[in-house]
Order: C-alpha cells, then sequence, then structure tokens
C-alpha cells in the first residue's frame, strides 16, 4: 500500500527546501498580531511590509527611497486587484 501524503508532511517539506536555500523559518503564531514578536497587524495582512521593505532596499541599494515605497505600493496594489477580482469570481458561481 503507498504512502499518505498529509498537509504536515508537504509543509515540512517546503520548510526544509526554503531554508536550504538560506531561507529562515518564523513559526507562523510568533509572528501573528498577538504573538511573541508580531510582524503584521492583522491576520488580514498578507505581506510582512518591515521584511518586504528590509528585501527590496538590500537588492536594490541604488535605487532611491521614494522609488522602492513606490515599488511597495504597486505590490499592494496589485493583491488588492487580485483579492477584488477573486471575490468577484466567487460571487458569480
Amino acid at each position: 500500500m503507498g504512502r499518505i501524503i498529509t498537509e504536515d508532511a508537504i509543509e515540512k517539506f517546503a520548510i526544509e527546501l526554503f531554508e536550504d536555500q538560506g531561507y529562515k523559518y518564523a513559526y507562523g503564531p510568533t509572528i501573528a498580531p498577538d504573538g511573541e514578536t508580531p510582524e503584521r497587524r492583522t491576520f488580514g495582512d498578507v505581506f510582512l511590509l518591515d521584511r518586504l521593505r528590509e528585501a527590496i532596499l538590500r537588492i536594490n541599494p541604488n535605487v532611491p527611497p521614494e522609488a522602492r515605497e513606490d515599488a511597495i505600493k504597486q505590490i499592494l496594489r496589485l493583491n488588492a486587484l487580485i483579492a477584488e477580482n477573486l471575490q468577484k469570481v466567487m460571487m458569480d458561481e
């Protein structure tokens, strides 16, 4: 009989893959709004803005601050449009 693949097994595998690539794992409840070291204001926040800002600065140190903030605004706007379109699709079904 074959092995059963669980959500937990997939999650652990994905975490290991990312850690092997140099990413650091952060336990969700720890960085939750009510966690020990919150990194988002609400559970609805998709992006960890401080981390995003740090990454953009690290990758693009010579880009002016205004341009980096504009990039973040565009990412957030795109996220809002995707969520809005998804909601419309779900209402149409």
